[in-house]
């Protein structure tokens, strides 16, 4: 139905580029991975070709183990690989990977953007592309806004405050290697930077990226941007419709048709309220579950399930909507065997009516097919340190699941206590045998793609700020992200810890909900 026809312009667009390419059709190009931004199925099954995401950034090289002073080091606006003399000119290597793999996100910000970025690929002495800024916004193509995010603090002369999320794949056949050149003389200016990526097996097919190339798709990154821009809702299929009035003491439940089946949207409608105050707490107190195949695979409030947090704000992402007065959209593919339900249950001190919708289509489940999960935890008073080099920093764990699966977005809603910001605190992401995180963070903004505190709310289709209450970041504040190019698979174990580290001491209350795909038996802890 549908769903299979989706699947098979997605595989029909990746082969013809592929056979053009001169191999079998499982090939990875620029084409391919641009059509698999806009698969809600990609996620959803473990990745073929395999590959491993990880990320280089410029942490603060004096972290390097956990028992090693400076574990919690905060200059990360230093780090870099190495410098290489290229004729003539100094080149601070920012990347440098070998054997096939894809660029899937550029983040970087700066206070001066004057400096020279050069893309050198598959071993090239010549740069393939030059970017006469360290700035994004000045790539030579211009891939359109979903694809390469300016931030809210962004000031267009080169001299000022400035920085962006990239998100145009660059694949590569044989390395890439990424420098700096700083043109203006100074050695003092922080560079912040993220570069996220794949990393294939040796031997796997990789149509390197090429400005040409780029030109040439740019209908089709017009048309990617468009429908990320434009989320629409799955309305094919079977029609799922309970009305209800929750309570604290009986679960209402909807159950979906029995068989090999997918939840391709999921709405709520929240209805006849004592006032419109009351939402916040009914959200907020009101929980989803689902029993995918027997087992519990969500368990989460529906303010956090939904991408909003505390609240309610309005929310406009490309997974997850909101409209921040009582109608909440899910798009998450979420396929079964046999048979699944939808509960929600009422722990407020309010009664309403609940209209849950959703729309299911057959599925075909193979043995790399996952399920949708979403855990959550919380905690109050969690002491944030603003001495960076002291023996007290402790991390707070975000989310921890071990078995098979694909990490593929979070929501980080909080209430901070502290007088100023809060997030200067790291992500340290460590997966399957890790000795060294995959992923090093430079700051819990820089992760949920924005740069500089205080955060100013912001929707984009990959995420947002949804709230953000005063200026000084005191209050209540809420960070979403939803993963795209950037997922990642693990097949034992992931470990998300968050640095807690403030600009002064202080506490603050965390609620964090994460969305990710794995087997029944893949559990979070």
């Amino acid at each position: 139905m549908m769903k299979n026809l989706i699947c098979l312009l997605f595989l029909s667009a990746s082969a013809v580029s592929c056979v053009q390419a001169g191999n079998d059709g499982k090939c990875v190009t620029t084409e391919s991975l641009l059509n698999e931004m806009v698969s809600y199925d990609a996620v959803v099954s473990w990745p073929e070709p395999e590959y491993r995401t990880a990320q280089v950034s410029s942490y603060d090289r004096r972290t390097t183990k956990p028992d090693e002073p400076g574990w919690f080091a905060n200059d990360d606006g230093f780090g870099f690989e190495r410098i290489d003399s290229v004729q003539g000119r100094t080149e601070k290597v920012l990347f440098d990977e070998k054997g096939p793999g894809a660029i899937t996100r550029i983040w970087m910000t700066t206070r001066d953007k004057t400096g020279t970025l050069r893309f050198y690929f598959d071993g090239s002495d010549e740069p393939d592309i030059t970017v006469d800024a360290y700035d994004m916004d000045r790539f030579p193509v211009n891939p359109g806004i979903p694809l390469s995010l300016t931030h809210t603090h962004y000031d267009a002369n080169l001299t000022g405050v400035g920085g962006n999320t990239f998100f145009l794949p660059m694949p590569y056949s044989e390395s890439c290697k990424i420098t700096l050149e700083e043109t203006s003389g100074k050695n003092d200016i922080p560079r912040y930077y993220q570069i996220t990526y794949r990393k294939y097996p040796d031997g796997t097919d990789v149509k390197t990226f090429s400005l040409k190339q780029a030109r040439n798709l740019a209908p089709e990154i017009e048309r990617i941007c468009k429908r990320l821009l434009n989320a629409e809702n799955f309305t094919s299929g079977t029609e799922c419709i309970k009305t209800f009035s929750p309570t604290k003491t009986s679960d209402s439940c909807l159950d979906l048709p029995a068989g090999n089946n997918a939840v391709r949207y999921l709405s709520l409608n929240i209805k006849d309220l004592e006032d419109s105050s009351a939402l916040h707490e009914i959200m907020r107190n009101s929980y989803i579950k689902m029993k995918f195949d027997g087992v519990e695979c969500v368990d989460c409030p529906l303010d956090c399930f939904f991408g909003a947090g505390t609240g309610t704000p309005a929310v406009d992402g490309w997974y997850l909507t909101s409209d921040g007065k009582g109608r909440f959209s899910s798009r998450w593919v979420m396929p079964y065997r046999d048979n699944a339900e939808i509960c929600i249950v009422n722990a407020s001190a309010h009664c309403y009516k609940a209209v849950l919708t959703c729309y299911v289509d057959d599925y075909e489940m193979t043995d790399n097919t996952l399920y949708f999960h979403a855990s959550y935890r919380e905690q109050a008073a969690v002491p944030t340190g603003s001495d960076y080099n002291s023996n007290d920093n402790i991390e707070w764990n975000f989310a921890s699941v071990k078995g098979r699966g694909i990490y593929c977005g979070d929501i980080l809603s909080l209430y901070n206590h502290c007088p100023s910001w809060y997030g200067e605190g790291d992500e340290k992401i460590w997966i399957d045998d890790d000795i060294f995180p995959s992923i090093m963070g430079t700051g819990t903004e820089d992760y949920f793609n924005c740069s500089w505190a205080p955060v100013v709310p912001f929707d984009t289709p990959f995420g947002g700020a949804p709230r953000a209450d005063e200026d000084s970041s005191h209050g209540y504040n809420t960070f979403m992200r939803t993963r795209n190019l950037d997922i990642m698979p693990f097949r034992e174990s992931l470990v998300f810890d968050l640095e807690m580290l403030s600009w002064v001491p202080g506490t603050v209350d965390y609620r964090a909900a994460s969305y990710w795909y794995g087997d029944l038996d893949t559990l979070a802890e």
